[in-house]
């Protein structure tokens, strides 16, 4: 396992998403990555599966201070009253007294960032959360996330696979010193059947989910979250450690297309 620093904590670079898991699912994921050797896991209100997420962390033989967990706060609580209260609905669901990161799930058209980043300041003075962050924010939003923020923001969890490298937020995170955390960096299996990344795969003896994930977290200040249920998946998952892509490699890897991205998002929509 590789790690990146986030907010003085050593992160596992690679994490199980949980998007699109309804509590069962989870649970039964959750567990089996644990098993596997998982130690950082992410989840959301949104998603209505972190009771599922809970009791598998529980059910687990491994000890709380080893796992990395995050959830996100739904865009619908604006005020900071309603922000404190909603962590502790997910505390309960979690089965957790603390979370590990607490982010604001996308940007609410009707919310005030700076009254939204005093809600996650909040909680994490009140010691709901450890680390606080954002998802699915731009560099000029991300900025101003960080100046209203009373403690630091730590991440930015965003859409991030070799068809939509965002290059500028990249750069700016990595200035800024945030870590980005990716999320659906197989582009929603887009990249299983990429003959680019196959072709580089076979160079190492590794499958092109394998190779996306290793150009995911091979750049600087980015750690991964990719969603499986399948326990061969999770495997394969996590084994992106024992080879390193060329710079040729990386730059042959990343092929920004709107196209692409937007059949990726349509596949997510409609579950496939």
């Amino acid at each position: 396992m590789e790690y990146e620093t986030l907010g003085g904590d050593a992160v596992p670079a690679v994490g199980l998403g949980t998007w699109q898991l309804d509590s069962r699912a989870a649970h039964a994921a959750v567990s089996t990555a644990l098993e596997l050797g998982y130690r950082h896991v992410d989840t959301a209100q949104a998603y209505g599966n972190e009771a599922g997420v809970g009791r598998a962390i529980a059910g687990a033989a491994v000890d709380r201070d080893e796992l990395f967990v995050t959830t996100k706060v739904h865009p619908s609580n604006r005020t900071v009253a309603d922000i404190v209260a909603s962590v502790a609905g997910s505390l309960d669901r979690l089965r957790l007294d603390q979370v590990d990161l607490l982010l604001i799930h996308w940007p609410h058209p009707l919310a005030n960032l700076e009254t939204v980043m005093a809600g996650l300041s909040e909680a994490a003075e009140r010691g709901l959360t450890r680390h606080v962050g954002v998802s699915n924010f731009g560099v000029k939003r991300l900025a101003r996330a960080r100046a209203a923020a009373d403690v630091p923001v730590v991440t930015d969890q965003v859409l991030y696979h070799p068809w939509w490298p965002q290059r500028g937020l990249t750069q700016y995170a990595q200035d800024a010193g945030v870590v980005l955390t990716a999320y659906s960096p197989l582009a929603t299996g887009g990249a299983l059947g990429d003959d680019l990344l196959a072709t580089i795969g076979r160079r190492y003896d590794k499958t092109p989910a394998q190779v996306a994930i290793r150009w995911a977290v091979q750049h600087e200040g980015v750690i991964a979250i990719p969603r499986s249920t399948s326990r061969a998946h999770l495997a394969e998952n996590l084994d992106v450690f024992d080879f390193e892509l060329t710079p040729a490699e990386m730059a042959d890897i990343t092929r920004p297309s709107y196209l692409r991205t937007g059949l990726a998002m349509l596949r997510g929509q409609l579950g496939r």
